[in-house]
């Protein structure tokens, strides 16, 4: 089985798209799987949610359970499904219940503030 670990990401985070911030957290959580790159986790209080649409595309891991999609839309642009949320994570990823994460894609820019 793979470790997964979860824990408070330090400091301020912030996600970017089309030039529009979607949200600012620093109640954000860094996601850790086996020999993956770190995952950050928004809490959806964080995240001006009116930008975010939700799709049909939903993704099952055994680990953590079915990851609803949301594709992002603000005046510029639409990037598909380019966030993700378990909106009934398995027990030991609980803690992710009410986050979202974001793809690494061009458009959307996750970092440290």
């Amino acid at each position: 089985m793979v470790e997964i670990t979860i824990t408070e990401a330090p400091g301020k985070w912030s996600v970017r798209s089309g030039g529009a911030i979607l949200g600012e957290s620093s109640n954000a959580l860094e996601l850790r799987e086996g020999d993956l790159d770190p995952v950050i986790y928004f809490p959806r209080s964080d995240i001006a949610m009116a930008f975010l649409d939700r799709t049909d595309k939903v993704i099952h891991c055994p680990h953590k359970g079915d990851a609803t999609h949301f594709s992002i839309v603000n005046k510029s642009s639409v990037t598909e499904n380019a966030a993700w949320s378990f909106e009934a994570p398995g027990k030991d990823t609980a803690g992710l219940k009410d986050y979202l994460a974001f793809y690494p894609v061009d458009s959307v820019k996750v970092e440290q503030i």
